[in-house]
């Protein structure tokens, strides 16, 4: 028998218990074991619970009973968490979490600290909530080099831009409207200003390219200056704005990761991703690019991830040998940003045509109805960031707009 303590009766901590209770019989198929939810701890008190008999409040009942053999982090942030897993690491107690801050600021040292104790620290939960990519990156696509990784990794910024698309809709109406609905936080900055994604895409990339990517070392933008005249000039572009987090690498051997807005063409299988969805493009060096796509949140679809990685933590007797990536404190091999190289498209008013093509060499104009005169907008080849920053200055005029043009 398998006895768990689910850290935390939050959303995903109580669709956890739902899950593991409403599924017993066939989980336990599947774990070839029973599996009985032991502990719960909160400092709430749950009167009403039809299993108020397992909350306890003191994390040393759990850490302290030799009984428990797998432990589900649902409490989100660093601490206490970062403590509580470490903790039940040490003890010989595998770990299950959906939380993506603390795997993308202590996984190496987690997955570290799990070998050395023969034990596991599953986190699929953490990236996509009910998509399934941490396992295919570790396990299905081992065999592959990946190449690069591209997502949409959060439903609450794909939700606001699709409002802005679909109905020409101002950001902080479509905001409004995600806040009203429960797809944002009434304090939405995580999300909008792109703390959530960088997250994500740092554990992808640390998985993917086997040494600890830190999220300070990421270039990362939301999608606060997204203007409704930008969707419209992405319009005539033909394609759409979504946030991306990505990460390539390059031909000098670094990894080039950034998150921000960017112009997606219409045929990329990205650009067809809308309201809440999330989707995850893989290209790998001999399978090509395979995409992932799913609701990334919400109560039952990350509860049914945690659930899944339970029942394997419950099954094996030793740790994983595919799931780790090495720390690195020294960030070298993460391209600075001024090197990474992409197309913008850039909107200004206050210059000529002919100025700007004098400036940027071959550009490509997009248009919209009703632009005011004076207003220019195009599209630039592949620059780097420092050299179109350079190109920005040496124009002058009043930048109103510049996104980058991701071709995934």
């Amino acid at each position: 028998m398998a006895k768990i303590a689910v850290l935390g009766h939050g959303v995903v901590g109580s669709g956890t218990v739902e899950v593991l209770l409403k599924s017993k019989q066939s989980l336990e198929k599947k774990a070839g074991q029973e599996l009985e939810v032991k502990y719960i701890l909160d400092l709430r008190d749950f009167p009403d619970s039809p299993y108020k008999d397992k909350f306890v409040k003191n994390f040393d009942v759990i850490l302290n009973d030799p009984e428990v053999k797998v432990v589900v982090e649902v409490i989100g942030g660093i601490n206490p968490s970062y403590e509580y897993v470490k903790s039940s690491l040490l003890a010989g107690k595998s770990v299950v979490t959906s939380n993506k801050e603390l795997v993308a600021v202590k996984g190496a040292e987690l997955l570290k600290i799990a070998h050395e104790n023969n034990v596991n620290f599953f986190f699929e939960a953490s990236v996509g909530g009910g998509i399934p990519i941490i396992r295919p990156l570790h396990q299905c696509l081992s065999a592959d080099k990946i190449i690069g990784i591209a997502g949409i990794l959060n439903g609450t910024t794909n939700y606001i831009l699709t409002k802005m698309i679909r109905d020409n809709m101002a950001f902080g109406d479509a905001l409004a409207i995600a806040q009203k609905l429960g797809y944002a936080e009434r304090d939405p900055s995580a999300d909008i200003e792109g703390a959530d994604a960088c997250r994500k895409i740092c554990i992808l990339a640390s998985l993917a390219f086997g040494k600890h990517v830190y999220p300070e070392s990421v270039h990362t933008e939301g999608i606060t200056k997204v203007t409704a005249e930008d969707v419209e000039y992405c319009e005539n572009f033909g394609g759409s704005i979504k946030l991306i987090g990505w990460a390539q690498r390059q031909d000098n051997g670094k990894i080039a990761i950034m998150v921000c807005p960017a112009f997606i063409r219409e045929e990329s299988q990205l650009a067809g991703v809308n309201d809440v969805f999330n989707a995850i493009l893989v290209c790998g060096d001999t399978t090509g690019d395979v995409v992932f796509y799913g609701k990334g949140a919400g109560k039952l679809p990350t509860a049914s991830a945690v659930v899944a990685d339970v029942v394997i933590a419950a099954k094996l007797n030793s740790s994983s040998n595919t799931l780790y990536w090495e720390d690195s404190e020294n960030q070298d091999f993460v391209e600075k940003k001024e090197n990474i190289v992409c197309g913008h498209y850039i909107r200004l008013s206050g210059v000529t045509k002919a100025q700007a093509e004098q400036v940027f060499g071959s550009v490509k104009y997009l248009v919209r109805a009703n632009a005011p005169e004076g207003e220019i907008a195009f599209t630039t080849e592949p620059i780097s960031e420092k050299e179109c920053a350079d190109k920005l200055e040496q124009l002058g005029g009043e930048l109103m707009g510049n996104i980058r043009i991701l071709d995934y």
